[in-house]
């Protein structure tokens, strides 16, 4: 998968290899940046007036380009063939755009985490100018190029669908109101988003112990928000099952969740996103 996006990436330029858990599952990660402007100058220079109506100078192009490494076809037949298929096939183009855009993040993450950088960010495939999937040999590949690739809507998949329904719950009015101050967000919202950032990512530790504390914070802030009776059933579910989460993120402390424990906080995670949908359909 190769995503192309308007601007640089904290990542620098170069060829990173990325191994799972499973030590036979190798990926490699290729950026690029295109058109970048000349490094600034070390010295500072004085500052000149600006005339109105400057032509704004053309921005740099990242291209990151994912790549499976350890997954070779066994030949150029069978990879034309995988690629017609997935091009065709709507579910697995929408896996592969997912596992491409991950093995992304997870860099722009480490990046952020190794820089300390607390206004590191992550991407989804609607914010590049660009999408292609296809295949190539070695060389192609690790120089971010195809023998052989096709252009792909990320606009038209359904986990973008998902992700659109989900903006659609959030309106610009309330956007309007908290930057007017006529309005907040409750401290859960924040803290179950980063919770959920965090499960998405594979990072299940950091993901049960952001939900801990944002369960707690939900219980106590949307306590009666609303007179619904889905609202009231779903609230008792999460007082019922609060334990799993203080469980989990007790786990979370000695090492990786179990398969049953990542089950838990995703499930109750889903709760809760119902709990603030619901709450933000009845209010608008």
């Amino acid at each position: 998968m190769q995503f192309e996006f308007a601007g640089t990436l904290a990542v620098a330029d170069g060829r990173y290899i990325a191994r799972s858990a499973a030590p036979t599952k190798e990926s490699v990660l290729v950026i690029e940046t295109m058109g970048a402007p000349r490094p600034p100058s070390k010295h500072r220079k004085r500052a000149r007036a600006s005339e109105p109506g400057n032509s704004i100078p053309p921005l740099p192009l990242a291209r990151a380009t994912a790549v499976r490494a350890s997954d070779p076809f066994d030949c150029e037949a069978d990879a034309a063939r995988w690629l017609e298929r997935a091009l065709g096939a709507e579910e697995e183009l929408d896996a592969l755009v997912a596992e491409g855009v991950a093995l992304l993040n997870r860099a722009l993450h480490a990046h952020a985490t190794a820089s300390a950088d607390a206004h590191g960010y992550e991407l989804s495939p609607e914010r590049a100018v660009a999408v292609r999937i296809g295949y190539g040999s070695g060389e192609e590949v690790a120089a971010g190029r195809f023998a052989a690739a096709g252009d792909v809507d990320v606009w038209a998949t359904e986990a973008s669908r998902k992700r659109r329904r989900g903006e659609a719950l959030r309106p610009q009015e309330r956007t309007a109101a908290v930057l007017g101050g006529r309005g907040r967000f409750d401290p859960c919202e924040t803290l179950l988003l980063r919770a959920r950032a965090d499960l998405d990512a594979g990072r299940g530790r950091e993901a049960a112990l952001q939900f801990q504390v944002g369960l707690e914070a939900l219980l106590v802030e949307l306590r009666g928000a609303i007179s619904d009776p889905g609202h009231e059933e779903d609230m008792g579910t999460l007082n019922e099952r609060r334990g799993e989460a203080g469980e989990a993120a007790k786990a979370a402390l000695s090492g990786e969740l179990d398969a049953e424990a990542e089950l838990s906080v995703r499930e109750l995670l889903e709760i809760c996103e119902r709990v603030l949908r619901r709450r933000r359909v009845l209010r608008s």
